[in-house]
């Protein structure tokens, strides 16, 4: 059973950094393709960036490119997002999710595993 166990959330500044892990267990993950996900309060889930983790090949959303990093450890099994010029518009429950396919997905409805969430707050 695929176990997602995100951590590193809390309460920033704004123009500062957070790094958000996601350890991942229950299977091998290397035929698989990893997310983060964000959902705000009263807004849908929105895709934030994905990693396959068989070559590494990463996808952002265009509202945290070049600000946004996700990367993974092997050894460790774990995802990371680093997220650095932090805006209060970053404020959401971040999400780590697990899709068996080398294929990025954007949608959350192509992910089949998730963690459960980790608070970000930016304050002005």
């Amino acid at each position: 059973q695929v176990q997602l166990v995100e951590s590193g959330g809390g309460l920033v500044q704004a123009g500062t950094s957070l790094r958000l892990s996601c350890a991942a267990s229950g299977r091998t993950f290397s035929s698989y393709a990893m997310g983060w996900f964000r959902q705000a309060p009263g807004k849908e889930r929105e895709f934030v960036a994905a990693i396959r983790w068989d070559d590494g090949s990463t996808y952002y959303a265009d509202s945290v490119k070049g600000r946004f990093t996700i990367s993974r450890d092997n050894a460790k099994n774990t995802v990371y997002l680093q997220m650095n010029s932090l805006k209060p518009e970053d404020t959401a429950v971040y999400y780590c999710a697990a899709r068996p396919y080398t294929i990025i997905g954007t949608m959350p409805g192509a992910y089949d595993y998730w963690g459960q969430g980790t608070q970000v707050t930016v304050s002005s």
